[in-house]
Formats: structure tokens, C-alpha cells, sequence
């Protein structure tokens, strides 16, 4: 396997890092030297505040102009900033460039967390313009979105599947003994080469479209923020269109977990996918799902076809055209495409002959982060597969702080309850309605009583055959534990 090269020689990525680190580019040093207002302002991209505490001239404020703000620096101040990197090298390697009397950011070097630098190509916003067809993305929602939501336990192998500038194999490399990272683009890896080596980290990375790259061989954990955009085929932009029409490309992702996961293995990604006319969403996505995989999908959001046209089209700062668009909502009415689902598909490998296989809507915001409740919702689904005979022996309590809402209406002589609901306070935040037997066993869930013992003393109360309610409690139970409104007593 050849090396990949970054941007500089790794002289020159040493430099670099020296001059980053001296002057105080990171989190910390930005935000002591702006202030947190500054910093939640460039947030929102009001750079206002950063430019007025960056006015006096240092290097960490030069750093900060030429690299967060897209300010042009004299050419003397910029060269005394990068020491002991010498500029010209800086220029020759398309880190800066020249323009008008000073020198500007050519490329986008981003603080990431407290200390991680990742670079990109610029955005849009700092590079007026159509963006290049290999476009890098930089940190982008897509990204922190996964990071946020990928399982954060410690694994020996992990891929990252289409890096771009490495964002995700940065996360990896806190948890993982070995990281692998692929992507299609050259130019990507470029980028994941450079970051990977300003960070002082090693990773293998490899050139080649989806699992090409790693064929015949399985990780731990594999992450993919992939080229997800539905439409009928187009390889425009790298970053977004995978030649595969429709939502192709995450069915293709999905069919090759499989293949690529060690026992135990999980894999996680983002994607996109149809809603046609006449058919559930839910039932054709969970038919991606082979090979005795365990399976979470969840829809986040759910855009109807002519914004979701027309938020692709912005995305890379064309001109509007007319003739794309129309073309593009053509093929949605062919296809009878009625809307797409933005969501994040989670798989895991195991070897139960019975897989778990969930679709469905997580609209609501849930406890950060994503990935701790990913973990659990796994574990949950182990528990109920080791105690799925005796189930009813075991001894449950309520999930701390479970919420009861309840309406009712008075008919004259009494209240009378029209609906109940139970919502968690944390976790996945689910809340939903719930019947009296359901409600009964949530009550008497106090982690000292076995369920057999509870649905005894229901049968009792309402004068029910014990049998018939031992046999509703059971999906009934499994439900709760599943949703996490019962959890196992210590």
C-alpha cells in the first residue's frame, strides 16, 4: 500500500503544528483570547465581535482572521504567524494565497474540539462560486451529526467509509486501536492525510468507491457519511452523489455490513431514503436488512421533493437552474416518490437465529449524546433475547423520573379517563399512549416484585383468567424494556 501525502511534506506538517500550537490555535486559546460571546456569535457567522478582539496585532489574532474569518493579512504578518513554517511553502502547498496586497486562507483549517485541527476546502460562504466537482466537505451538521450518534466504546478495528477530510476517523481514533479510512475522491484523502498527520495520528487510508477498498476483511465499527443524495444517478458533486439512483447506495450499504463486521460488530450511517406512493417506507427499508444483522433505523426528518430539490441545488452554490430542477422532479414523479426520509441507520452482527429489525420515526430531540442511547438500545435488545423465556420472572422497576399525563372528561357523576400517556423525561424521550394493563405494570414495577407475581395480583383485581394476562403482559413487558419505560432490577 502506498502512502497517501498530504498538503505538506511532513516537515512541513511539523512546522505547522509548531506554529499552530505556539500561538494557541485551539479551543481553549480562541476562546480566551475573543471571549465566549465572540465564540457563540461566529457560531451563528457574526464575526464582528471576533474581528474587534482580534484587531491588535499577534499571531493567535492573525490565525484567527486568516483561518476562521477569512480575513486578508498583510503578507509579513501572515509569514511571522506561520513560523517556523516559511510562507512560501505554505503557499506552494495551497494552505494560503495571495490576493490583492496581503494573503488569504486557500483552504479551510478548522479548531475541532479542544484541540484537533482538520482541513477542508473552503465552503461557499468563504469562496463565492459553484464548488469543485471533488469538493472536500469541511465540519458540517452531516458530520457532527454522526459523530454524535456513533457508539463510543472502545474497539480494536474501525473504518471509516468515504472519510473526506477525516472528521470521523478523528472521533475513531479516541476509541480504536486501528483506523482505516476510504474514500473515492483523491482529493479527500489529500485532506484526511493532512489532518490525520497535523494531528499526529496513523491512519490507513485507501482510495476506492464504498467497500472496495476493504474487500474481505471486517472492523469493529464502521461509520459512513456517505454520498446519500437521491436523484436519478448523477456523479456531479463527489461529496453528495454516488451514481446510484434512488436511495441505492444505503441499501447497497446496508447488504454489505454483513461481510465487513466482526462478531458483534456495529456499523453506522447516514442516510437518505424514498417515500413512494402506495407503499410503507418502513417495510421496504428494513427489507435492506440481510445477513442475521441486528437493525435500528430511525427517520429524523422528512422533506417533500421540491424542497428537497431545491436544498440540494443551494447546496453548491450554482446558479438556479431551471432545466435540473425540473428534470430532477421528474424523475421523483416517475418513481412516485411522494418525499424523502433524512435518518441514520444503525446494524449490528450477531448470531441470534431471531434478528431485531426496528424502523421507525425518533422525531423528537433526545438526550445527548445519540451514540450512548444507541449502546443502550443494543444492550436492551441482548437483555430481552438472554431473558426472552422467563421474561415474566423477572424483577423490573420504572425508569427514573417516568412522567404519567392523563386527560379526562366528567360525565356527570365521575371523571372518567379518555387517554394516558407515559413519556421519559431522558434518554430516548419517547412518550406515547398506554392501556390500563400496560399502565398497571409500570406501576407495579418497583424492582422488588416479579412480573408473574404483578400480573397474579391484575388477574385478581380485575377478575381476568391469569394465563390469557400472562400472555398479553409478554410483548406488552418487552415493549416497555424496549422503549426503556422498564428497566431491570440490580
Amino acid at each position: 500500500m502506498e502512502p497517501v501525502d498530504g498538503l505538506l511534506t511532513a516537515d512541513g506538517i511539523a512546522r505547522l503544528r509548531d506554529a499552530l500550537g505556539t500561538a494557541g490555535f485551539t479551543s481553549p486559546g480562541i476562546a480566551a483570547l475573543i471571549g465566549p460571546a465572540a465564540v457563540e456569535a461566529v457560531r451563528r457567522n457574526d464575526f464582528r465581535a471576533l474581528l474587534r478582539a482580534t484587531a491588535e496585532p499577534g499571531r493567535l489574532s492573525t490565525l484567527v482572521r486568516l483561518f476562521l474569518a477569512g480575513q486578508t493579512e498583510p503578507e509579513g504578518t501572515v509569514s511571522a504567524a506561520l513560523d517556523p513554517l516559511p510562507l512560501d511553502q505554505a503557499l506552494a502547498a495551497g494552505l494560503v494565497e495571495r490576493h490583492g496586497d496581503g494573503v488569504h486562507a486557500a483552504v479551510d483549517l478548522d479548531v475541532y474540539g479542544e484541540d484537533w485541527w482538520v482541513v477542508s476546502d473552503l465552503d461557499a460562504d468563504a469562496r463565492p462560486g459553484p464548488l469543485r466537482t471533488d469538493h472536500v466537505l469541511g465540519i458540517g451538521n452531516a458530520a457532527t451529526t454522526l459523530a454524535g450518534a456513533t457508539v463510543r466504546r472502545p474497539v480494536g478495528a474501525a473504518l471509516d467509509l468515504g472519510t473526506g477530510c477525516g472528521v470521523q476517523a478523528l472521533h475513531l481514533s479516541t476509541h480504536a486501536a486501528a483506523v482505516t479510512a476510504t474514500d473515492l475522491s483523491p482529493r479527500a484523502l489529500l485532506f484526511a492525510a493532512t489532518t490525520a498527520a497535523l494531528n499526529e495520528l496513523d491512519w490507513e487510508l485507501l482510495l476506492g468507491d464504498m467497500f472496495a477498498p476493504v474487500s474481505g476483511r471486517r472492523f469493529d465499527l464502521v461509520v459512513s457519511n456517505p454520498p446519500f443524495v437521491i436523484g436519478p444517478g448523477s456523479t456531479r458533486y463527489s461529496y453528495r452523489d454516488s451514481g446510484r439512483p434512488g436511495d441505492g447506495l444505503c441499501a447497497e450499504l446496508t447488504a454489505g455490513a454483513a461481510d465487513h463486521l466482526t462478531e458483534g460488530g456495529v456499523m453506522q450511517f447516514l442516510a437518505n431514503w424514498v417515500h413512494r406512493s402506495g407503499e410503507d417506507w418502513r417495510e421496504r427499508v428494513a427489507g435492506w436488512v440481510t445477513g442475521g444483522l441486528d437493525a435500528w433505523i430511525i427517520q429524523r426528518e422528512v422533506c417533500d421533493p421540491v424542497e428537497y430539490v431545491n436544498l440540494w441545488l443551494r447546496d453548491a452554490s450554482e446558479p438556479f437552474d431551471q432545466a435540473r430542477a425540473q428534470a430532477w422532479l421528474d424523475w421523483f414523479d416517475a418513481h412516485a416518490v411522494e418525499a424523502v426520509g433524512f435518518g441514520l441507520v444503525m446494524l449490528r452482527r450477531g448470531e441470534r437465529d431471531d434478528p431485531v429489525v426496528r424502523v421507525e420515526d425518533l422525531r423528537q430531540a433526545v438526550e445527548p449524546p445519540l451514540g450512548a442511547q444507541v449502546a443502550a438500545w443494543f444492550d436492551r435488545q441482548d437483555w430481552l433475547s438472554a431473558h426472552g423465556d422467563s421474561l415474566l420472572d423477572a424483577h423490573l422497576r420504572r425508569a427514573d423520573g417516568l412522567r404519567l399525563l392523563q386527560e379526562a372528561g366528567h360525565d356527570g357523576d365521575d371523571w372518567e379517563v379518555a387517554w394516558q400517556r407515559v413519556s421519559l423525561p431522558g434518554g430516548l424521550r419517547w412518550s406515547e399512549d398506554v392501556d390500563p394493563v400496560a399502565l398497571a405494570l409500570i406501576s407495579g414495577a418497583d424492582g422488588t416484585v416479579a412480573v408473574r407475581d404483578q400480573v397474579a395480583l391484575l388477574a385478581a383485581a380485575i377478575e381476568a383468567a391469569e394465563p390469557v394476562l400472562a400472555g398479553m403482559a409478554g410483548p406488552i413487558v418487552a415493549h416497555l424494556i424496549e422503549r426503556g419505560y422498564l428497566q431491570p432490577s440490580p
